[in-house]
């Protein structure tokens, strides 16, 4: 049996992602705050909250819902995160955009496509402590488990704990880009609040899609 998800119901995974961003507002600007500007949290969610109100009770596919969501934070977040993570869901938009079911393949596929768009306009990598710190090891490990054999629903287990290994790995981090490159050694042992969204928002897709998934005949 093949586990899978429909694309249908975008609207309403967008929706959880909104509400994990805006829940955690205060939060992601309190860690931005220790050697950043401190307005991670307040960009973030009102990126997220536009969107909310772009989509409000509308039925969207995904591939909808996340060019919404990339419309979105490109307009309405300042600074490097909302090009950075409007080219996440664009690309993520394009690769679903054809699909009524996402298998494991599929969704891999999406991963990597938005992985693509984003790696476009950055050359950062892991240890540049930095949201890809969160996000290259979460996307290796959901593609290892594909290619294992597991299922649909494990291979987004082991991606959770990828992203959440990797959002705590950026605490013994030097920053190597941004602003808090500036600070060299005094950058260590915080975390970086956009290595701590990408967390939020992977394992809250992780959770969403798990709860929508289906199985089929293989």
């Amino acid at each position: 049996m093949e586990e899978h998800i429909s694309t249908q119901h975008g609207n309403e995974i967008v929706a959880a992602l909104v509400r994990t961003i805006v829940s955690n507002r205060e939060y992601l600007s309190e860690i931005d705050g220790a050697i950043g500007d401190g307005d991670h949290g307040i960009n973030m969610a009102k990126g997220f909250a536009m969107c909310a109100e772009a989509i409000k009770g509308q039925p969207l596919t995904l591939a909808q819902a996340f060019d919404a969501l990339a419309d979105s934070l490109m307009e309405g977040i300042g600074g490097s995160m909302g090009p950075l993570y409007g080219s996440l869901f664009m690309g993520m938009a394009d690769s679903v955009s054809d699909k009524p079911l996402l298998d494991k393949r599929a969704f891999l596929a999406m991963l990597q496509n938005g992985l693509s768009e984003l790696q476009d306009i950055s050359s950062a990598g892991v240890g540049d402590k930095c949201l890809m710190d969160t996000l290259l090891p979460a996307i290796a490990r959901f593609e290892q488990a594909v290619q294992q054999g597991e299922r649909f629903s494990e291979a987004l287990a082991q991606m959770k704990q990828a992203a959440i290994a990797g959002r705590d790995s950026t605490r013994d981090l030097v920053a190597k880009i941004g602003r808090a490159s500036r600070l060299g050694e005094r950058s260590r042992g915080v975390l970086d609040a956009g290595a701590v969204s990408c967390c939020l928002l992977l394992c809250q897709l992780a959770d969403q899609v798990t709860q929508g998934l289906n199985t089929v005949s293989a």
